[in-house]
């Protein structure tokens, strides 16, 4: 946790020989507290609460503290952070049984033994439509002294740029004054994140596969409209088709047609009918 030092700066101080109860406490403290802000929000009545309260395996509610990270473990931050952007589903999972079904197959048996998930494709739309979040809101919230107005939280995010700010750096970045600056690693290091992204390196020449160098970006539009036409690319955008809803299923008669003024068709087999005594 931090706490406000005497200059003006913050201290933290680490939380060690936390047991297994303190941590079932916070976590229903927490569930308390959330379930009751849902209530007096107007998102949950008061029924459902009640309900929630009375739910197994904590209501859907987890506080996990097994989890350290030390400042210098940046691989221990990349699993972490991969592992909260993950997908909400695999791929290689998702199997198709025909035109009408779908079939998930479940990393681990559910509660009920169940081991895949068989849905429609409006179904499977449906539950990904859920995780989708609303329009102009956000997905993740910060709380404590890094929400946004917590008076401690400028301290707090100033502690994660100190060490960076002392690295070196190479002799070509100083300027002529021969004062060195810190150029944040964000500037340079959008190409390895579009290469963990993409699975390839985009400086990488296409041609002989050597290392590109970045020598202007171009921003005028008339500059960009000239090479856009000198290589053969569009120069306009496409245009876009409005957006419409899935098709729904009950809007289909799969039913099979029967029409009872039509001839009898002709059977495939013919057998012998004949009565012999």
């Amino acid at each position: 946790m931090f706490e406000p030092a005497s200059d003006g700066q913050v201290r933290f101080r680490e939380a060690v020989g936390l047991s297994a109860q303190e941590v079932v406490a916070v976590q229903a403290q927490v569930r308390r507290r959330v379930l009751r802000w849902f209530v007096r929000r107007g998102w949950l009545e008061e029924a459902d609460r009640q309900e929630m309260l009375r739910w197994a395996h904590s209501g859907g509610f987890s506080v996990d503290a097994v989890v350290r990270i030390e400042a210098w473990d940046r691989a221990g931050l990349e699993r972490v952070l991969r592992y909260c952007a993950r997908p909400p589903f695999a791929l290689e999972r998702l199997e198709a049984t025909g035109t009408d079904r779908v079939v998930y197959h479940l990393p681990k048996p559910g509660p009920d033994g169940r081991t895949d998930l068989i849905l429609t494709p409006l179904e499977l739309i449906d539950r990904l439509a859920a995780l989708i979040p609303p329009p102009r809101l956000h997905r993740h919230r910060y709380h404590g002294v890094l929400a946004p107005n917590a008076p401690l939280r400028a301290a707090v995010t100033a502690l994660a740029r100190a060490p960076a700010a002392i690295q070196s750096h190479p002799a070509s970045t100083e300027p002529e004054g021969g004062e060195g600056y810190y150029r944040s690693p964000a500037r340079y290091l959008w190409a390895m994140l579009i290469a963990r992204i993409y699975e390839t390196f985009p400086l990488s020449c296409p041609q002989c596969g050597t290392e590109m160098r970045i020598v202007a970006f171009v921003t005028e539009t008339a500059s960009v409209t000239r090479i856009l036409q000198h290589i053969g690319e569009p120069i306009k955008a496409p245009v876009l088709s409005p957006a419409r809803g899935p098709p729904s299923w009950e809007t289909f008669d799969q039913s099979p047609v029967f029409d009872a003024l039509a001839p009898a068709p002709e059977p495939a087999w013919e057998f012998d009918q004949t009565v012999t005594s």
